[in-house]
């Protein structure tokens, strides 16, 4: 017979572990597993061993998976019957770099600090909070006797785009083996609008580097007839993409967009999308455009290219006249269904060479853009756990962000996939003050538990 979760127990279940879960985020994100820096590599052992003692705790049958290099991955396994479906969740414990140092943090990044129901720190929403959210929620269901077998697949490479993770969970395909994967790392709408992401845009990222000396020269006795690294990128820049629009200017980047079809576009209208509580959320003073729908399209439905860092120069205090030897640029696309990383490799690299044959690109992480099913019984489910938790009915859309497991996922395991993400958008991913809330976390344990209820009555008539 189906089982009956009720949404009160599943709340007074939350309520009842609440200390045992603020605990437990509290250790996870003071080890700081900050995967792009060599120096942490510690700390993502640490990481690993933390996450396998937990899982362990929590009843679970673990084991670490790893590439010739690169950090692992570990898988949990709850329940191992054959004649129930088995559900796995996605989640990333490798977070960004953060410095109070350089940017704005009210607090220590990697001190977990509560203010009321609120939680600081790197890592708390993106993505430490959601995955410890989703395995309270298992433990519920669990609890109740819920016939669902549950895995969890925790990465420690997805803030670089999941270089190694292709070729670990291939070689370990056969052990983690499941009917469908459920991932909590995208954001809602806003926080009174639910939302389940129906694809993420793909990344492809690029270092540009040009030397012109050796050494910093007076820009009195060699300007004007030095050349200057930092003004040369900055009009390669410029001349790879609009500053103004946005729109880039690289021959065929728009060639293979398969843009927003009409039906997403309904759906993105009556989303409950605000331009001003994006703003509000995002910190933004000014923005490319004003109108909603322009806005959606621009983070959901269309291709970029961004600039994230200029370096080169003299940097501090005052003005030192100099010209300097060198600079780079850091940047990056976002890529839409069905751009090709490899393709725009070739694409991008030969318009930097024809504009300045002199510098060098270097690219870094890559992923494509990813899609998941809209329609059938899963994604039903889906929104009826979200309702069942939130009392508002989930809208899908999609998310701007890039999961770079997912096609790798889909590749290997051969297996839907589908998003219950529980950050909103003034958590600020990848920002300074990251947070989480109690609000989404113990709503979040009532719709995971609740998703792996209905995983479990799907077979049934």
């Amino acid at each position: 017979m189906p089982t009956t979760l009720t949404r009160e127990n599943l709340l007074s279940f939350a309520n009842e572990h609440r200390d045992e879960y603020e605990a437990l985020l509290r250790r996870f994100v003071e080890t700081p597993t900050v995967s792009v820096d060599p120096s942490h590599l510690g700390d993502i052992k640490k990481g690993v061993e933390l996450t396998v003692e937990t899982l362990e705790k929590f009843g679970g049958q673990v084991e670490v998976y790893r590439a010739a290099k690169g950090n692992p991955v570990v898988h949990g396994v709850f329940g191992n019957d054959s004649g129930r479906p088995t559900v796995t969740v996605y989640n990333h414990i490798d977070v960004q770099p953060a410095s109070r140092e350089t940017e704005p943090w009210d607090t220590e990044p990697f001190v977990f600090t509560k203010k009321g129901d609120t939680y600081f720190g790197r890592g708390t929403t993106d993505d430490k909070g959601p995955a410890l959210t989703a395995l309270f929620g298992a433990r519920a269901a669990m609890e109740a006797n819920v016939p669902v077998n549950i895995r969890f697949l925790w990465e420690f490479e997805e803030e670089i785009g999941s270089p190694n993770f292709e070729t670990i969970i291939t070689k370990a395909a056969k052990d983690l083996r499941t009917d469908s994967v459920v991932v909590s790392d995208t954001v809602w709408v806003s926080r009174n609008r639910p939302a389940s992401s129906a694809g993420l845009r793909g990344l492809l990222g690029f270092i540009l580097r040009l030397e012109t000396a050796t050494v910093d020269t007076h820009s009195g006795e060699t300007g004007g007839a030095s050349r200057n690294p930092i003004a040369e990128l900055m009009q390669l820049v410029c001349d790879l993409y609009d500053v103004r629009t946005g729109k880039v200017k690289i021959k065929g980047f728009y060639d293979d967009v398969i843009p927003p079809s009409k039906k997403e576009l309904e759906d993105w209208a009556n989303c409950g999308f605000s331009v001003k509580d994006f703003k509000k959320a995002h910190h933004l003073k000014k923005m490319r455009t004003e109108d909603p729908l322009e806005a959606m399209k621009r983070i959901w439905g269309m291709p970029t290219l961004e600039i994230h860092g200029v370096v080169g120069g003299y940097q501090g205090p005052g003005l030192k006249s100099i010209v300097p030897p060198r600079a780079e640029v850091k940047a990056s696309c976002r890529l839409v269904p069905v751009q090709d990383p490899q393709k725009l490799k070739r694409l991008i690299t030969a318009a930097v060479k024809e504009r300045n044959p002199d510098v060098t690109i270097q690219f870094e992480s890559q992923a494509p853009a990813f899609r998941t099913v809209l329609e059938g019984p899963l994604p039903q489910a889906l929104k009826r756990a979200v309702k069942f938790a939130f009392k508002r009915d989930a809208v899908f859309v999609r998310d701007g962000g890039t999961i770079g497991a997912m096609t790798s996922i889909e590749k290997v395991l051969r297996c839907p996939v589908l998003f219950l993400g529980l950050s909103l958008p003034e958590h600020g991913y990848h920002a300074p003050n990251e947070n989480f809330d109690w609000q989404q976390a113990s709503g979040g344990m009532v719709a995971f538990a609740k998703y792996f209820e209905e995983i479990s009555n799907l077979g049934h008539g």
